[in-house]
């Protein structure tokens, strides 16, 4: 219980979010008080999913992260549409290699904000294709502890599953 007069704040999370591409994975983290978003890195697909995965648990575990957030691609009304539900579903097999909570977060228009950032900013055309996808995964990322998401770890928590569905090497 919190006492009458102090706000409720969840503890500092070190978090690591992950845009999935088809061709790339952009990749953000923050810092150890969990309040800012940073990008980090921008992963080519290598063809063989279990190896990227592999990859981005290695990259959660060098950060100290403690959640992994995965943006999830819903439609602009809201809907779960075939993008969604591929990223649900490599969630939930990303879930089973990381051994950590993974949750997803809605990522409408984040790739479109990271682009108008990085024009606004000055980048170049051939300069924003390598890291719009790490810049969007900081805008999810930063979404997502100004929403509260430390605070719902556990309720938001993407159950691991099998590579068992069309979707592996997407």
């Amino acid at each position: 219980m919190v006492p009458p007069g102090r706000a409720w704040a969840p503890e500092p999370v070190r978090a690591v979010a992950i845009d999935l591409g088809q061709a790339r994975i952009g990749v953000a983290l923050c810092d150890s008080g969990g309040t800012v978003a940073t990008p980090y890195e921008t992963i080519e697909r290598s063809g063989d999913e279990a190896s990227d995965h592999e990859r981005l648990s290695a990259l959660a575990s060098e950060a100290g992260a403690v959640v992994v957030v995965v943006g999830w691609p819903v439609s602009l009304d809201g809907t779960e549409g075939p993008a969604a539900v591929a990223a649900r579903a490599e969630a939930g097999r990303m879930a089973g290699l990381v051994g950590l909570p993974v949750v997803m977060h809605d990522e409408r228009l984040t790739t479109v904000t990271a682009e108008r950032a990085l024009r606004h900013a000055g980048s170049r055309r051939r300069r924003r294709r390598g890291v719009v996808d790490q810049v969007a995964a900081a805008v999810l990322l930063q979404s997502w502890l100004d929403g509260g998401g430390p605070g719902r770890v556990a309720a938001e928590r993407v159950a691991p599953r099998e590579a068992t569905d069309g979707a592996a090497g997407r």
